[in-house]
């Protein structure tokens, strides 16, 4: 199995079928995506790009970490796994409840 690699600071024109042309010059690409904002569809800047093999990803980040790429020095490195994430039900977590602030400060007088 390959090696998923992370690709920051990419152009917003940038598309994924460019992203895995240029990487494809160091080895067989099994993927490439660039992340785009859920709600716009705009590109969030970074990608990842899944390589074949872990010679051919450490190749990768050797050739494109720092090089130029529409004027912007990419960032490439092996991508780490997502963290899990709290809270995702949008519970709002220790909002609300008594004695907040807002209506006049103080806890009695009511």
């Amino acid at each position: 199995m390959g090696k998923k690699l992370y690709v920051g600071n990419l152009p917003f024109s940038a598309t994924d079928e460019a992203l895995a042309d240029a990487f494809a010059k160091c080895g067989t690409v099994e993927s490439a995506r660039i992340i785009t904002d859920r709600e716009s569809g705009r590109s969030k800047g970074f990608g990842f790009v899944e390589m074949s093999t872990d010679e051919e990803a450490q190749n990768a980040i050797s050739q494109f970490n720092g090089s130029d790429w529409g004027g912007r020095p990419l960032t490439v490195n092996e991508a780490k796994p997502m963290a899990p994430r709290e809270n995702r039900g949008g519970g709002g977590g220790g909002r609300g409840g008594f004695g907040g602030g807002g209506r006049g400060g103080g806890r009695g007088g009511w």
